[in-house]
């Protein structure tokens, strides 16, 4: 794989069109951080939990105010690695004029890498799987294709970013969000079909990155980058290399900053946060500073900002060093994975306090339990109603709840179940929560 073909200003829907000069006001790469922020998807993720339940009285973090901080993050990533670039490759403006573009381009794939999770965080995922698993959307099993199959019960959040980001929904553009291809691409983090996602090869294959429904986008925008096929699997690509970026940011955004959510809800002292911080801070004259601090919060903003400072540094200069490695496809773990033996055991540390700690806390593990009932129960009563050939009068009053974006003019089962998914997973916490409290009668709809 070459930089001039990976990074690329061509359009999704778009192709045909003769690509111009930049613009004055914004580059093709800005334009789609733009477009991302300015969208109702992405809006609406102000209402998805992260870790924390919302709305409280002490602020946490949402998936919005996440993924602005993990776009911050890639942007300064992206921009630091296209310096050193420049520096190894002297002519790089000549031979990938678009490469100086890296910082805006990972900053606009960190602002969508999560617009397909569900309500109520992984567990909205476990829950939409779970329902096809061992719920009464088992019998649906033998309508669809076995690859069909397995992305319904292996519900994956950025699959469907893929989707709402390119997907011809009814009465929307047809084009989606028209993103370029380069920004589209560097949020598949494992771009295989589900059946695949399983396959151990040498890529830390843990997921899979588009359903059934739109392996033919993705393969498109492979061939336009020239991604390269997975050796160890000929239906699968590798990673382009700015995936690995986008990863990065999101890492270091969500180990580090969930530490400081965990402080402010009185879950982790400052003495525990200081302890596992501080070692990743990279200054030795550091601790003067925090002792002259007497808010513990100020404290612990200081630690995290100097952290995530070492760990973009650290994750840029791997990145660098190994650039034929990405090219070629074969870097065979995660960024973070690879820094330094000491930042590795620290990271771990931390993410082993964040399971015992934070991510098992009663507060979490109640809005997990409840979310996975909820949206369950939503499943339950919209996808059967929306399949049924023979509606009853109650079935027509639930399909007439589902926007007419979301229907489909497909009559197989799989496009269907497609697309009470695409409604379901979209909504909010918020309006989730309401809206089955609604359909099952506990609450009853007002007109104020």
């Amino acid at each position: 794989m070459n930089w001039k073909q990976l990074i690329s200003a061509k359009r999704w829907g778009y192709e045909d069109r003769a690509l111009t000069e930049q613009f004055d006001a914004r580059s093709e790469f800005q334009r789609d951080y733009d477009r991302l922020i300015f969208s109702s998807p992405f809006r609406r993720l102000q209402n998805k939990t992260q870790v924390f339940p919302l709305p409280g009285a002490v602020f946490v973090h949402n998936r919005l105010t996440h993924s602005l901080e993990v776009a911050s993050v890639g942007r300064s990533l992206g921009r630091l690695v296209y310096n050193l670039l420049k520096k190894k490759h002297p002519n790089l403006d000549q031979e990938a004029p678009y490469l100086q573009e890296v910082g805006n381009i990972i900053s606009a794939a960190c602002l969508s890498h999560d617009l397909g999770n569900p309500a109520f965080g992984h567990s909205g995922e476990a829950a939409i799987s779970s329902f096809f698993i061992e719920g009464i959307g088992q019998k649906y099993q033998e309508m669809v294709s076995k690859e069909q199959w397995e992305d319904l019960i292996h519900f994956e959040g950025n699959a469907n970013a893929l989707r709402i980001l390119t997907h011809p929904f009814n009465g929307k553009d047809p084009r989606g969000f028209a993103l370029t291809y380069t920004s589209l691409a560097s949020i598949v983090k494992y771009p295989c079909a589900a059946i695949d996602g399983h396959v151990k090869t040498a890529h830390h294959r843990k997921k899979y990155g588009y359903f059934d429904s739109d392996k033919a986008t993705f393969q498109r925008i492979a061939e336009e980058l020239g991604l390269a096929q997975d050796p160890q699997n000929s239906k699968g690509f590798v990673r382009h290399p700015l995936v690995y970026l986008v990863e990065a940011a999101d890492d270091i955004c969500y180990n580090i900053i969930d530490l400081e959510d965990a402080h402010h809800l009185k879950i982790l002292s400052y003495q525990e946060v200081e302890n596992l911080l501080l070692p990743l801070c990279g200054q030795e004259d550091l601790q003067p500073r925090l002792d002259s601090l007497a808010d513990t919060a100020s404290k612990v903003s200081l630690l995290r900002a100097k952290a995530i400072n070492t760990l973009i540094h650290a994750c840029a200069s791997v990145f660098v060093n190994a650039e034929e490695q990405f090219l070629a496809g074969s870097f065979e773990k995660p960024l973070m994975d690879a820094l330094s033996a000491e930042i590795v055991e620290q990271m771990q540390l931390i993410s082993n306090v964040s399971v015992q700690r934070i991510y098992n806390a009663p507060t979490v593990v109640q809005i997990e339990i409840a979310g996975f009932k909820v949206m369950n129960a939503l499943l339950e009563e919209f996808l059967p109603a929306y399949l049924k050939s023979n509606k009853t009068m109650f079935d027509k009053k639930i399909v007439a709840m589902i926007p007419s974006q979301f229907h489909t003019d497909k009559e197989d089962a799989y496009s269907k179940i497609r697309a009470v998914l695409d409604f379901v997973s979209g909504m909010t916490d918020v309006y989730a929560v309401d809206l089955f409290r609604k359909i099952k009668g506990i609450s009853i709809a007002s007109l104020d």
